[in-house]
């Protein structure tokens, strides 16, 4: 949080018409770690405009006039937009610090990470998240899955960064996956808001928000269904099989891939899951109304409910 208002303030006063500066000398004499995090940012300024959105924002001149350009105001920046650009400038920054740590999960194994401050995250397979050394109320999700128990702090918001998206928790249970330009994540417990700072869409217990190229859909999700991974099954409510075959491949640490027809097919129930692979298939796949093969080192989910082989 402290790294995003420092961000911000970096980025209004490019702004040539800034003139806020008292509630800017306010923000930098509320903490003493204000300044210090303004500083550090200013520092690597002049790289920030290569994470902004230039064509929309530059105004001033012609489209073929080669003269001087600037930066339009931060208020007329599309919020979407803008919180990407802070989300990616955030990002971008993490790799470089040394406070920074990755931990990661292979496909089928799993991982329990207890930070400072009590919350909970449970790793599922196939998982590369960030944590911060010395800030215990962030998060970044790069890929696979992970469920969040959250001792909420309502001065000190637990967030979670996932792609170009801010998670920020509400005294919450919840679970996001980020997978193949897709995020989804299931609330049981508490509220998580999407991104604050712009959209601020309010996800409360039961409700779910999946984000991919086709755009964003909030819907109803039981709540005993959130990470049930965690229990050894998977659950699901009218759910893309192609969605479904990511989920089983990243908790059994298994290659499975699907055929177009098979995809597009939805399912509604709990699968369990067995590491032993054909034992599982020999129940998943007539249980979806498919059939699995082998293929290679891997599975292939098809059209009919023959046996696996």
């Amino acid at each position: 949080m402290l790294h995003e208002e420092a961000l911000g303030w970096v980025i209004r006063m490019r702004d040539p018409e800034f003139t806020d500066w008292d509630a800017f000398t306010l923000w930098l004499e509320a903490d003493p770690a204000h300044a210090p995090a303004y500083d550090a940012l200013l520092a690597a300024d002049a790289d920030l405009p290569d994470l902004l959105p230039a064509d929309p924002i530059f105004v001033g001149a012609p489209a073929n006039d080669p003269g001087e350009r600037r930066w339009r105001p931060m208020r007329w920046i599309g919020g979407g937009a803008l919180a990407a650009a802070l989300v990616a400038a955030l990002s971008i920054g993490l790799w470089n610090r040394t406070d920074i740590y990755s931990v990661t999960t292979r496909p089928g194994e799993t991982r329990t990470i207890a930070l400072n401050d009590g919350t909970r995250i449970d790793l599922n397979g196939g998982t590369i998240l960030r944590l911060d050394h010395n800030n215990s109320r962030f998060a970044a999700l790069d890929s696979g899955e992970a469920a969040f128990t959250v001792r909420h702090d309502p001065r000190n918001p637990f967030r979670v960064t996932v792609g170009d998206a801010l998670f920020e928790d509400a005294g919450t249970i919840f679970n996001i996956v980020h997978s193949g330009g897709m995020t989804r994540i299931d609330v049981s417990e508490g509220k998580v808001i999407y991104n604050p700072q712009t959209q601020a869409i309010a996800l409360p217990a039961g409700r779910a928000l999946t984000q991919d190229a086709t755009g964003l859909r909030v819907m109803n999700i039981a709540r005993q269904a959130v990470a049930s991974w965690r229990q050894g099954q998977l659950s699901y409510d009218n759910m893309p099989v192609a969605q479904i075959s990511a989920d089983i491949a990243r908790s059994l640490g298994v290659r499975l891939a699907t055929t177009p027809g098979a995809g597009a097919a939805r399912f509604t129930g709990t699968i369990r899951l067995d590491r032993n692979a054909p034992r599982f298939f020999a129940t998943a796949a007539p249980l979806m109304g498919l059939s699995a093969i082998r293929q290679g080192d891997g599975w292939l989910l098809k059209e009919g409910d023959a046996a696996p082989r």
